[in-house]
């Protein structure tokens, strides 16, 4: 077929060139390089074959550093992706507390419905990372898991404690995804 050219993977054409060199070097002859007499114009075989083994190698570590960056890149897409799927999860999660915490007959069938459904969810979210920040009153207040929405006085507890937890907050690994909506103490 004429005007289509293979073209070659940077690997490959590296490959070629030190093969060339290395040829060149061992003083076999090729059609497209005839070895010279004169001593004044014989090009440096050496030269060039260390130019092009460097190349060589400059070309090898420039892909493996693409291929290292372009798969840290995927990892943390990957990541972000998750974190804001269980973000848009996390106000269903509440409502079906609350729909929980509000059925006064434990026993009831839609209630046993309810919890399993809630249960499954609450599996799910676990499998992919998630996990509730789980404060109980009585806790030191940290700003950085906890959003302080009120502020009481009361002398059962101590020095910005945490006097209830108002909505559980959630973190991803190490990241948090919802801070604790969190009432603070004196």
């Amino acid at each position: 077929m004429k005007g289509k050219k293979k073209t070659k993977s940077p690997q490959e054409a590296a490959d070629t060139i030190v093969e060339e060199a290395v040829s060149e070097v061992s003083g076999e002859v090729t059609e497209e390089a005839p070895m010279q007499e004169d001593a004044a114009t014989t090009p440096d075989y050496e030269a060039q074959f260390n130019q092009a083994q460097d190349r060589y190698q400059r070309t090898l570590a420039e892909f493996d550093n693409f291929r290292k960056r372009t798969a840290k890149e995927i990892s943390a897409r990957y990541e972000d992706g998750l974190r804001a799927a269980a973000e848009k999860l996390l106000p269903i999660v509440d409502n079906f507390e609350r729909a929980m915490n509000a059925s006064e007959n434990k026993e009831d069938n839609f209630y046993q419905g309810i919890a399993m459904i809630s249960r499954q969810l609450d599996a799910a979210l676990t499998d992919i990372g998630l996990a509730p920040i789980t404060e109980e009153p009585g806790t030191a207040f940290d700003h950085n898991l906890h959003h302080a929405v009120a502020h009481i006085e009361d002398e059962a507890f101590g020095q910005n404690v945490i006097a209830e937890v108002l909505q559980k907050g959630y973190k991803h690994r190490d990241r948090v995804i919802r801070p604790s909506m969190v009432k603070v103490a004196n």
